[in-house]
């Protein structure tokens, strides 16, 4: 390794190592993303990867060198949950025993996507940061190599070979956007993409709950965060490499943050309109585009779908997420008379407004009511805010007093 940054040779020799490992993923011209934003929006689906993420790219690619160097002892990782079933997987044809430690919050599903592997998953601590340190524990006590999930040489370079394969795809790119947590995949991208074809623009994205590595890249230093909160938790990161953040500051053109609306609402156009499964830290990409972060108007632009592992029992709750950033639901509370016949007639206006009510919570306790009073709180489906602004001025015309909840 350079002082900053790999020789494309290593990205090569990468892709070498990988071919009889990885599917390659389709790139897929989006005409819904294309249409909303004004550029050609192309969806590079690593969602529909080998174990659901590119994780395994990184994690094959470092035990491929590793045997070849004839190192074949045992291996621990930790990870939230793509980078254990990357080297779980990975591992497994490579005839090496590996342990993963996870977080004891990891999704179910992807504690038990990982034990299929073949792997020994060890529960340690809240969050990665602990769960790393038992990792180093029990590297220490078992004589084992730890697999970085991010801050290795080896793993950058193979994350790095997803950028050989849009360049092999769409030679005439003209912006590569790229969810970034620790910063593994966007220091190998941009790394690889740099070296090939300056002229692309390659830019991260971060959650706003957890945005070290867009600090760090203001700051032109790496800087590390106490604690991280985002739905994401993929990319949920407070301490990105040493390694990784030099190699962003001069390889990447820039990194932007979303909100977790901007991801939920990505994640649930994503399976309404693209039919695809993505993960909030793989739907980050397609977030910035969509929020207007960039400037993608008449630009060929890769969105990155880093990885599709989403637990099934938290789509419900991202589903909730996207349809209220979209304000496809409107929640309000009114206060009416506490008579027979009040909470109808609410009803019949919210029906005549063509709103389909899902939630009717009654509240007659709530601090400063008549003894003849009660308030309603409602939860309705609507078509968009024009509908729900629409809804709520009728039944403000028609007498009601109204709290709408913001979005």
């Amino acid at each position: 390794m350079s002082e900053i940054g790999l020789p494309l040779s290593e990205f090569e020799l990468a892709s070498e190592r990988l071919k009889s490992v990885l599917h390659h993923t389709e790139l897929d011209l989006s005409a819904t993303f294309s249409g909303m934003t004004g550029g050609r929006i192309y969806l590079k689906c690593e969602n529909r990867q080998k174990t659901g993420s590119f994780k395994i790219r990184g994690a094959s690619n470092k035990l491929a060198a590793m045997v070849e160097r004839g190192e074949r002892k045992p291996v621990v990782a930790s990870s939230a949950g793509n980078h254990a079933q990357g080297v779980a997987c990975a591992a497994r044809k490579f005839g090496v025993p590996a342990t993963i430690v996870m977080p004891r919050t990891a999704p179910i599903a992807k504690v038990q996507a990982t034990e299929g592997y073949g792997a020994k998953v060890v529960l340690a601590g809240s969050c990665y940061d602990e769960a790393y340190a038992e990792a180093c524990r029990i590297c220490e006590a078992e004589n084992a190599a730890f697999l970085h999930p991010y801050n290795d040489p080896e793993v950058i370079a193979g994350q790095g070979t997803l950028g050989l394969e849009i360049l092999s795809d769409l030679p005439y790119a003209d912006v590569i956007v790229v969810p970034a947590g620790g910063g593994g995949l966007l220091a190998g991208v941009a790394n690889a993409v740099k070296l090939v074809n300056p002229r692309i623009r390659v830019i991260g994205v971060q959650a706003e709950g957890a945005s070290a590595i867009a600090q760090s890249f203001k700051a032109g230093e790496r800087i590390c965060t106490p604690s991280t909160a985002t739905i994401a938790d993929g990319i949920a990161v407070g301490a990105p490499g040493d390694l990784t953040v030099p190699i962003i500051n001069r390889f990447a053109d820039d990194v932007v943050t979303v909100s977790d609306n901007e991801i939920a609402n990505a994640i649930l156009l994503l399976m309404e309109r693209c039919k695809q499964i993505v993960e909030p830290s793989g739907a980050a990409s397609v977030a910035a585009v969509l929020s207007g972060k960039l400037d993608v108007k008449d630009k060929r632009v890769v969105c990155l779908l880093s990885g599709g592992n989403i637990d099934v029992s938290f789509i419900q709750t991202i589903i909730e997420r996207g349809l209220v950033a979209r304000h496809r639901r409107l929640k309000f509370t009114a206060r009416l008379a506490d008579r027979p016949g009040s909470l109808v007639q609410l009803l019949n206006h919210i029906a005549a407004s063509r709103a389909n009510v899902l939630a009717v919570e009654h509240d007659k306790l709530r601090t400063g009511l008549d003894p003849n009073e009660t308030t309603v709180r409602v939860v309705c489906e609507v078509g968009g805010e024009e509908h729900g602004e629409a809804v709520v001025q009728t039944l403000r015309d028609n007498g009601y007093l109204l709290e709408v909840e913001e979005v």
